[in-house]
């Protein structure tokens, strides 16, 4: 690509910068509206991100909603036809789609193919087809693509999966905030370790980042140091490898033996959702437990030697 655009400025994502950064510059060169997209990946990575910065690059209306927010056609059908006034080609921005209620998707994925929303007439008379005005875009936030419907996804033309940010990546997202916040921080080392706690996740990363300026202040101090990192972390209950409280706490019980999901969230004392949608996710992916066949949950070796580790600390 030889135009440089806003999304040049991201750091991170690179295939899903390049696919959007195409998709864009076909676009603009048929003089077309961008292609309705799906942006998948965990929260935190930035799906709204790259949606605003399509927006800003189709230089016409951006509209950004919660897939809750969206309970019935009296919700959606105003939010639809509303695009028109925001300009020729407008971008619709709904996050968390996973959370739209069937019926509102399967009115959503009608309207993208009759580009009209459907009203029902007064004393059940016919229903009446209003024209939504526009040739309008709409992009999908989703950390579930699945509890989607499959004609819903299958008229996304473009799928953005989102992964998560290397440490190098972290380091330079910190450093990015910290500049642009005109706080001084002592040396590399306080984003290092910011990276090493983050998850792979810049949301974390900046958390954390603001935590360690908070403590830094709250000593009058002038420069956050690693100190204050530390002492952020112990506040917040997160250890070297980004763990927190529940995790170390759903790892022990764990260390036990298999358990059901529904056991482990009554002991934990929250909703098994949480468990499965907050905890699991991270555990999993850095392999220290697993999901057998009859769905049991276990530690793998490496969590079993983490949780040895907790009670060697």
């Amino acid at each position: 690509m030889n135009s440089l655009t806003s999304l040049d400025q991201v750091v991170g994502q690179k295939l899903v910068v390049e696919q959007a950064k195409v998709a864009l510059q076909a676009a603009k060169n048929d003089g077309t509206k961008f292609d309705h997209a799906m942006l998948v990946g965990g929260p935190g990575l930035g799906k709204t991100q790259i949606s605003q910065l399509i927006g800003n690059e189709m230089a016409d209306g951006f509209l950004e909603v919660l897939g809750q927010s969206l309970s019935s056609t009296d919700q959606l059908n105003p939010t639809l036809l509303s695009l028109a006034t925001r300009g020729q080609r407008p971008v619709l921005f709904i996050d968390e789609a996973h959370e739209l209620p069937k019926d509102i998707q399967t009115a959503l994925y009608l309207a993208l193919d009759q580009g009209k929303v459907v009203l029902q007439g007064r004393n059940n008379s016919r229903p009446i087809g209003i024209p939504i005005g526009c040739d309008f875009t709409v992009l999908l936030a989703t950390t579930h693509e699945y509890q989607l419907l499959p004609p819903l996804r299958d008229r996304m033309k473009l799928v953005l999966r989102f992964q998560h940010y290397s440490s190098s990546e972290l380091e330079e997202i910190s450093k990015a905030r910290a500049d642009a916040m005109n706080w001084r921080v002592e040396n590399q080392a306080v984003f290092s370790s910011i990276a090493g706690r983050s998850r792979g996740t810049p949301r974390l990363a900046l958390r954390l980042l603001q935590a360690a300026y908070r403590c830094s202040r709250g000593r009058n101090g002038s420069t956050i140091s690693v100190e204050d990192l530390e002492l952020a972390c112990e506040l917040d209950g997160i250890d070297s490898s980004g763990l927190g409280h529940l995790d170390r706490q759903y790892l022990l019980i764990l260390a036990e033996g298999p358990t059901a999901l529904n056991v482990a969230a009554s002991r934990l004392g929250i909703q098994s959702k949480t468990v499965s949608d907050c905890l699991e996710p991270y555990l999993l992916r850095t392999g220290l437990m697993y999901k057998d066949e009859s769905t049991k949950r276990k530690l793998t070796q490496r969590g079993r030697e983490l949780v040895e580790s907790f009670h060697n600390a």
